[in-house]
C-alpha cells in the first residue's frame, strides 16, 4: 500500500482555504499536516475539506496562532498530543493510519530574530522546546511512526542559501543545529527528505520581505518528513512543491510530500 504524505505550513488556514484544496486536488496526498492553522478547533473548514475526500482530521486549534492539523482521506485513529513545557500551545498534533503507523505533526517555535536567550524570550522558549522534546523521545522511543512539521530549522550547510551569512540567524544557528541533531538522536528518526535526496541546496521557506522570492532565491529548509528507522527504508519520492509559493497570496512555505509503501 501506498501512502503520499504531505506537510505545509499553511499560515492562516481559514485565509488559505483555497490553497489548501488546490493542493488536495492536484497533488493529493492521502495525508496533509498543517501548521500555523491560526484558529479555533470549531472555525476549522472541516466540511469544505470533507467534500473533497478527505473526511478525516485530527486539529488542535486556537484562535489567532499556531494550530496544527492532520487532514486524511484514511481513517484516524487519535493519539495522545504532547503539550511541550505545559503552555497549553497548540503546536503538536498525532494520530495513528490503519496500517499502524503513527504521525506527529509538529510547529516549533521560530524562535524571533535575536538568537539569545538573555535579551530574547522567543529564543529561550525554543531552545527549551526543543530540550523537552527531546527527552521526551529520549523516554519514549518512538517506533513505526513518521514525524513532520515546520520544524524551524535548516540543519545542514546546504538547507539555506549562505551558510556562512546565516550562522547568527535564528534557525541556522549551531545552538538550534545542535539541538535539532540531539532530537533526531534521542528518537532514532531519520531525515526523509536527505535519504531521497542527499545533496544539493533544498528550500521550503522563502521570506515575504524578498520582492521577487524566486529570482533571489535566499530559502532555508524549515519543514521536514522524518521516519524511524524501521519505516525509512519504505519511504521515498520526497519533493518539495516550490511552485506553491508562488500561488496567489501564497504561504511563505512551500509543501514537502513523501511516500510510504507498505
Amino acid at each position: 500500500m501506498s501512502i503520499k504524505i504531505a506537510t505545509w505550513n499553511i499560515n492562516s488556514v481559514r485565509l488559505r482555504q483555497g490553497l489548501v484544496q488546490r493542493l488536495l486536488s492536484e497533488h493529493a496526498p492521502d495525508v496533509l499536516c498543517l501548521q500555523e492553522c491560526k484558529c479555533p478547533e470549531d472555525k476549522f473548514p472541516y466540511e469544505a475539506f470533507a467534500e473533497m475526500g478527505w473526511s478525516h482530521a485530527a486539529v488542535r486549534g486556537e484562535k489567532g496562532y499556531n494550530g496544527v492539523a492532520i487532514l486524511s482521506r484514511l481513517p484516524l485513529e487519535p493519539v495522545p498530543h504532547r503539550d511541550v513545557l505545559d503552555r497549553g500551545d497548540t503546536r503538536h498534533v498525532a494520530a495513528k493510519l490503519p496500517n499502524g503507523v503513527t504521525i506527529h505533526n509538529f510547529y516549533i517555535p521560530a524562535g524571533g530574530d535575536v538568537p539569545d536567550r538573555e535579551v530574547n524570550e522567543k529564543f529561550g522558549h525554543k531552545l527549551d522546546f526543543l530540550s523537552d522534546l527531546t527527552g521526551w523521545f529520549a523516554d519514549h522511543k518512538p517506533q513505526k511512526s513518521i514525524l513532520v512539521g515546520d520544524l524551524n530549522i535548516a540543519p545542514r550547510e546546504d538547507d539555506v542559501w549562505s551558510h556562512k551569512q546565516l550562522l547568527k540567524i535564528v534557525s541556522h544557528t549551531p545552538v538550534e543545529t545542535a539541538m535539532l541533531a540531539e532530537l533526531m538522536a534521542a528518537g532514532g528518526w531519520v531525515d526523509v527528505t536527505r535519504q531521497d535526496i542527499p545533496e544539493g541546496k533544498l528550500y521550503s521557506w522563502w521570506s515575504y520581505r524578498a520582492r521577487d522570492w524566486s529570482a533571489a532565491d535566499k530559502g532555508r529548509r524549515l519543514d521536514h518528513v522524518w521516519a524511524t528507522a524501521d519505516l525509512a527504508p519504505s519511504m521515498g519520492g520526497s519533493e518539495i512543491l516550490r511552485e506553491a509559493r508562488g500561488w496567489e497570496q501564497p504561504s511563505d512555505h512551500a509543501p514537502v510530500m513523501a511516500r510510504i509503501e507498505l
